[in-house]
């Protein structure tokens, strides 16, 4: 199973309409995935339809062991399940005496997947750093814009303190430019910088700025459901190809 962590905490990136479209795009492809929502805003959630106000049971029972993963999923569609959050979850992202391996630990049973994405709240507080432990590879969703670039030193702090204290084989194995359009100059000449810094790290893929990726999660849908022909479910339907290449 490939568990992997979407995280920037630079807002507005795109992360969780990234982590919804692979996990809706992989599951289309016949591949069992969980989506593990572990921002406090709960909009990966509200972005799928489910009513997040009226479970009984989310991911904060499960990193308290009040009920286990397979009590608390809700499936959205045949091969895609979430994992969903709640405004309550914001308690543990606030405390300092919160563990960094809650979800690691409530995560280990599980094994009927071969995808597990987590979508990380845009902040680099302790759900973030939870979600970092639990996962072995790290996808960035990343504007093509100047200040993206600033805003990684401290993602790539963070990740190297993770790597010397808690989980050793975590590695980014993905940047993803989002919002892209390559009549922007500012958008190529950022996008060069970002493969000089990290080469081979991102995704051949460019997910283009499309309103119905914008659109879509009104509906509470994924974007192959919303607008199956739009430059968005193009773009996503392509960088999953390039995901399941990289387990070949």
């Amino acid at each position: 199973m490939r568990a992997i962590a979407v995280i920037n905490q630079k807002g507005g990136v795109g992360k969780t309409t990234t982590t919804l479209n692979i996990g809706a795009g992989l599951a289309r492809e016949k591949r069992r995935v969980l989506l593990v929502d572990m921002d406090p805003q709960a909009h990966l959630g509200h972005s799928l339809g489910v009513p997040v106000h009226e479970l009984r049971r989310t991911v904060l029972d499960v990193l308290e062991s009040k009920a286990s993963v397979a009590e608390t999923v809700v499936n959205i569609k045949p091969n895609l399940d979430l994992l969903p959050s709640s405004q309550s979850l914001a308690a543990a992202d606030q405390s300092p005496a919160a563990k960094k391996t809650l979800l690691r630990d409530a995560l280990a049973s599980v094994q009927d997947y071969d995808f597990l994405l987590l979508d990380c709240p845009p902040n680099l507080g302790v759900l973030s750093v939870n979600a970092m432990v639990a996962a072995r590879e790290i996808f960035i969703p990343l504007q093509a814009e100047f200040l993206a670039l600033q805003s990684m030193s401290r993602l790539l702090q963070t990740l190297k303190e993770v790597c010397a204290d808690l989980n050793p084989g975590v590695a980014i194995t993905g940047i993803i430019a989002t919002r892209f359009s390559k009549q922007k100059k500012l958008n190529r000449e950022v996008l060069k910088n970002i493969q000089g810094y990290f080469p081979n790290l991102l995704f051949e893929t460019r997910i283009r700025e499309n309103v119905s990726l914008a659109e879509a999660p009104s509906f509470g849908q994924d974007i192959f459901d919303y607008r199956p022909r739009s430059n968005g479910a193009q773009d996503y339907r392509n960088l999953c190809r390039e995901i399941l290449k990289q387990g070949d």
